[in-house]
């Protein structure tokens, strides 16, 4: 379940409306008196402001591939930001116009024509099981890695003391 909390659309369009009428000091204002956090009354306003009631109230809807790579290129070619572009192209969260810039420069154009919400068909409910053998091998290998570690340590160790004796031997002379 999503931990977005969802408002109606009544309550969206009173809280415009008062923000519109100018009754408040503004977006902070509005968000402690209602306690939201401020940008989503920002977003609330610019979606009144650019499509009236029927985008502040648009139920949620899919974008297809042409549309996403239209607002990202649009975005940039008018220098727009991101809440604006959301705004004016109806799209209700600026996070998503977003996600749609990040893979468009990312992973190029064609990754926006990718369906990706929801889980996804390679992912497995189940935990692979390790099979014993899998455990055993590992064993196995961790033991060798051992051993070959102290061999490595004693040749060091030796290395160490013909050396030392190397050198009192050369101090005798």
């Amino acid at each position: 379940m999503s931990g977005k909390k969802k408002y109606s659309d009544e309550f969206k369009l009173a809280i415009v409306s008062e923000y519109l009428d100018g009754h408040t000091g503004g977006y902070r204002a509005l968000a402690a008196k209602y306690g939201i956090n401020p940008s989503i009354i920002k977003n609330w306003v610019a979606l009144y402001k650019n499509g009236g009631i029927d985008q502040l109230i648009n139920a949620r809807r899919t974008f297809s591939g042409e549309f996403k790579i239209h607002v990202v290129e649009y975005m940039h070619q008018n220098s727009l930001s991101i809440r604006s572009t959301a705004a004016l192209f109806g799209v209700q969260s600026p996070t998503t116009v977003s996600k749609w810039e990040r893979t468009y420069y990312e992973e190029g154009k064609e990754a926006l024509y990718e369906e990706r919400r929801g889980r996804s068909r390679k992912m497995s409910t189940k935990k692979p099981r390790k099979d014993k053998k899998d455990i055993k091998e590992n064993e196995d290998l961790l033991a060798e890695v051992q051993r070959l570690r102290m061999e490595n340590e004693y040749l060091k160790k030796l290395n160490a003391l013909i050396q030392e004796r190397e050198k009192s031997e050369q101090k005798k002379k």
